[in-house]
């Protein structure tokens, strides 16, 4: 196993609550056994303070393990959910493949199809994302909003694009009486749904609290042991592969949910195609996909998912799976 954190610019500032970023430290790692290479990539989960300095240092305490042998369950009682074993558990998935001359759609029984991607808008002026809204290929859109005039952003946008589904994402930034009083009003605005309004930790209050607005746990929800508290509190898991720890778990926590009739997202932390690709994956099993993370980079990797109109295509084998 090799392994290497990267810094990938983004082609202009993104701004979500509380964040500015200028650049991503992207965890790459490389599993090789008898001439075939698996490949992963992870950003990790800023929210809970992982970094690239913090991904290598999980790797390294578990690469012994690994070049043992250890296989994708095993992982999982190695190595707590986050960037490194994502990384990882993505490698061992993609060498599996390339040693059996498989493809990722056969090991995992689930059948790709046309999979339309929303694209994002970062926070800023209601007239710079309005105008940016304008620019967008997609008729799906993501708005990132925080506390400061939400109404009147989402206003702009729609008022830009009235053909399009929008949804918005608050990163944690309302408080509860900021939510109930804002969902009604974004109702009116044909929002099909409010993604993490309130912090992770603070938002016992949704138990109970029938929304206007479908909500959708993102930092609420990592893995599937916090997915019976999120449950009760939300209509929908947006799964991300950084927060899972990998496809393996993704998949079960997919399950999970879907076996309770909840909707599903499937998200990113930013990051090329190559950590677009195991979520496309977990895409096919998603009422919402948001893997639109490559666009916002100066450069791709090689072999690259292609977004046209909104659609992502399905990662070649020569990228991953």
């Amino acid at each position: 196993m090799e392994f290497s954190v990267e810094t990938w610019e983004f082609k202009y500032p993104f701004v979500i609550t509380g964040h500015t970023f200028m650049d991503v430290d992207l965890l790459y790692l490389t599993i090789s056994e008898k001439g075939s290479t698996g490949r992963g990539e992870a950003a990790g989960a800023y929210f809970l303070g992982e970094t690239g300095p913090s991904m290598m240092a999980d790797v390294a305490a578990v690469q012994d393990a690994v070049e043992a042998g250890a296989n994708r369950q095993q992982l999982r009682e190695l190595l707590p959910p986050g960037g490194a074993r994502n990384a990882i558990d993505c490698a061992l998935w993609d060498l599996e493949v390339k040693q059996k001359n498989s493809s990722i759609w056969e090991l995992t029984e689930i059948k790709p199809g046309p999979t339309r991607t929303v694209l994002t808008i970062g926070i800023g002026t209601p007239e710079e994302m309005a105008e940016t809204a304008r620019t967008l290929d997609s008729p799906l859109i993501k708005v990132k909003l925080d506390a400061d005039l939400p109404l009147e952003r989402v206003s702009a946008v729609r008022a830009a694009r009235p053909d399009s589904d929008i949804i918005v994402d608050v990163n944690q930034g309302w408080t509860f009486e900021q939510l109930d009083e804002l969902a009604p009003l974004l109702k009116d605005l044909d929002v099909a749904m409010i993604e993490q309004p309130l912090p992770r930790g603070g938002d016992d209050a949704l138990e109970g609290y029938l929304s206007p607005v479908p909500l959708c746990a993102d930092e609420s929800c990592r893995c599937i042991s916090e997915f019976e508290q999120a449950a009760r509190r939300y209509q929908m898991i947006n799964i991300k592969l950084d927060k899972s720890g990998g496809l393996t778990e993704a998949l079960q926590l997919a399950a999970l949910a879907r076996a309770r009739g909840m909707d599903l997202m499937v998200g990113n932390m930013i990051g090329t195609s190559l950590a677009m690709a195991p979520g496309y994956v977990v895409a096919q099993l998603c009422r919402f996909v948001d893997l639109d993370g490559a666009t916002f980079l100066k450069k791709d990797r090689d072999h690259p998912m292609s977004y046209k109109h909104g659609v992502v295509s399905p990662p070649g084998r020569a990228l991953w799976g």
